[in-house]
């Protein structure tokens, strides 16, 4: 049998980590974390146990790497979907929009991630969270900020905000509300984006998981690439 080259092994891990990846979001999702153990996340992978612990320290630091993917993937669609625009003002609220509509069509598991990063772990730099945060700087950059390395930080605060704020058991803030909030303090019409709507949220959202995991290798463009 001749050996495996070099690029077909590195094609076949890439793909191990995006099955991997992919149960990670479904599992949690459908039975939250406490009810999923590792080994349910491999077997509906289709991987050995053993190989979750090559990619991953544990099912904590799994689950963050799984929901960055899922953040990030959503916020990149919200930002090139049609009509495309390099418009700085409607891609911020394109942003906002996308992240507050994850706590409306994945509340488990942002619920799930966001007591993960509260957690002895913290928060996980891997290279999930590495795209999130280019579009996000992305995005700050296209509405003219002068300093990316405060105002990217100050973003990302005042997202995770109002993603913890719209899920507090028992007490949560209403979506138009925090909208509202943060479309005042960065200047943005209300006309702008896709406001994130509970009632029919269904109705346009696509649930099948399994575009932002595609097996074929995606190389996407970062933002300095782009002309």
């Amino acid at each position: 049998m001749t050996p495996r080259s070099a690029s077909v092994n590195e094609e076949l891990r890439r793909r191990s980590r995006e099955r991997l990846l992919q149960a990670a979001l479904e599992l949690v999702g459908e039975r939250g974390y406490d009810a999923t153990t590792l080994g349910d996340i491999a077997d509906r992978a289709g991987s050995a146990r053993g190989l979750v612990s090559y990619y991953f320290p544990g099912k904590r630091q799994l689950l963050q790497s799984a929901v960055h993917r899922l953040m990030h993937r959503t916020l990149e669609e919200a930002l090139e979907r049609e009509p495309h625009t390099e418009d700085g003002r409607e891609r911020l609220a394109r942003a906002i929009d996308a992240v507050l509509g994850l706590t409306v069509h994945h509340r488990v598991l942002m619920r799930e991630h966001m007591a993960g990063i509260l957690q002895a772990e913290g928060f996980v730099q891997c290279p999930e969270q590495q795209r999130l945060a280019e579009l996000l700087r992305d995005t700050v950059a296209r509405r003219g900020s002068k300093d990316i390395d405060t105002d990217y930080p100050m973003l990302r605060a005042l997202l995770m905000g109002a993603v913890y704020a719209a899920l507090v058991p028992g007490a949560p803030m209403s979506l138009p509300v925090l909208r509202e909030e943060l479309f005042e303090r960065y200047g943005l019409d209300e006309e702008m984006g896709t406001p994130p709507d509970p009632e029919g949220a269904e109705e346009a959202y696509d649930p099948d998981l399994s575009r932002f995991f595609a097996p074929q290798s995606r190389t996407p463009k970062r933002p300095a690439d782009r002309k």
